[in-house]
């Protein structure tokens, strides 16, 4: 028969087990969502941007930059009164990502983010049925690539260059390319003047350059 003393002694363990029990519980559930916010957080830190970089900041390669908004085409285009040199004709197509599109034609200007694509592709005058003109042909000569990200770059923009699928370094700020940009963009150092369903929107926004 057990005494008053030892019930109480029981009672008393079996409170504090039960108490311990629930703090387990509770414990357990408090880790659980701390693991699915931290599962989540991982998922939704990552940026829904155009621009991807590894983590020695070179730039990815944009696998679906053919199915972001289509620009402009250039056939065999030159910067410089020299002649070019080339023994072959050039095709160069420009792409940007939706994102900055739809913010460009509400107000003209190129958001930070954005990320602009010259698709160089050798051009050919005759096959098929063709026999004069110049068309695409399937031969790329890699990606030029200009982003703009003003917490990244020192002067807000970036060039880089993909010969292949390969992750790509930034080219260096005194190259030319940058300078040119520079003098001669119509909107923020972009050939906006060149971009025939962008050059109304920036001129209707103010902010075309037209002496470039």
């Amino acid at each position: 028969m057990e005494t008053s003393g030892s019930s109480l002694f029981i009672a008393e363990f079996e409170n504090r087990k039960n108490i311990l029990k629930h703090y387990s519980t509770v414990i357990g559930a408090v880790a659980l969502i701390i693991t699915g916010i931290g599962a989540f957080a991982a998922t939704s830190a990552k940026p829904d941007a155009a621009a991807q970089y590894t983590a020695s900041g070179e730039l990815i390669f944009p696998a679906n930059y053919r199915e972001w908004v289509f620009l402009t085409s250039g056939v065999n285009m030159t910067y410089s009164d020299q002649p070019s040199g080339m023994d072959h004709d050039m095709v160069d197509n420009v792409f940007v990502d939706p994102q900055s599109w739809q913010e460009f034609k509400k107000t003209g200007r190129w958001r930070d983010g954005t990320v602009m694509i010259k698709e160089p592709r050798m051009g050919a005058r005759e096959g098929s049925i063709s026999k004069g003109g110049t068309f695409q042909t399937e031969e790329l000569f890699g990606l030029e690539v200009h982003v703009k990200d003003s917490k990244r770059f020192k002067d807000g923009w970036a060039f880089f260059v993909h010969s292949g699928q390969e992750p790509a370094e930034a080219i260096p700020a005194d190259a030319e390319c940058y300078s040119c940009h520079k003098a001669n963009g119509a909107v923020d150092t972009t050939f906006v003047q060149f971009y025939p369903t962008a050059k109304p929107l920036a001129e209707k926004a103010g902010t075309f350059d037209a002496s470039k």
